[in-house]
């Protein structure tokens, strides 16, 4: 949610949710994105295919290419975490971080 307040937001490429934030460069955001937008489009066309009335196990099909194209993006985040954000929290002795990363871990694969 976006409260207007930018000075508290975190900075482009800052890992937040610990106790050390620190500026890095993530070198998949933009890939990220590019997927999102795709997956995005792809839900659009589901939601479509339903107001249309389309058969409903073409509708499943594409639901599960749009959840694979999901857990992907996920799976790309992730990776580029744990080399940029967990690696930098390892070198400067947070712990903390490992213990959110197997919290997010836990809530990814559910």
């Amino acid at each position: 949610m976006d409260t207007g307040n930018t000075k508290n937001s975190p900075e482009a490429g800052e890992c937040t949710g610990h106790t050390h934030k620190h500026p890095h460069s993530h070198t998949q955001t933009q890939a990220v994105l590019n997927r999102m937008s795709r997956a995005i489009g792809h839900m659009e066309a589901v939601k479509r295919m339903v107001e249309d009335g389309r058969d409903c196990s073409e509708v499943l099909i594409q639901i599960a290419a749009v959840r694979s194209a999901i857990n992907n993006i996920g799976k790309i985040i992730l990776e580029d975490h744990i080399s940029h954000c967990i690696v930098d929290a390892v070198e400067h002795g947070n712990g903390q971080a490992l213990e959110d990363l197997k919290t997010a871990i836990g809530q990814f694969i559910k």
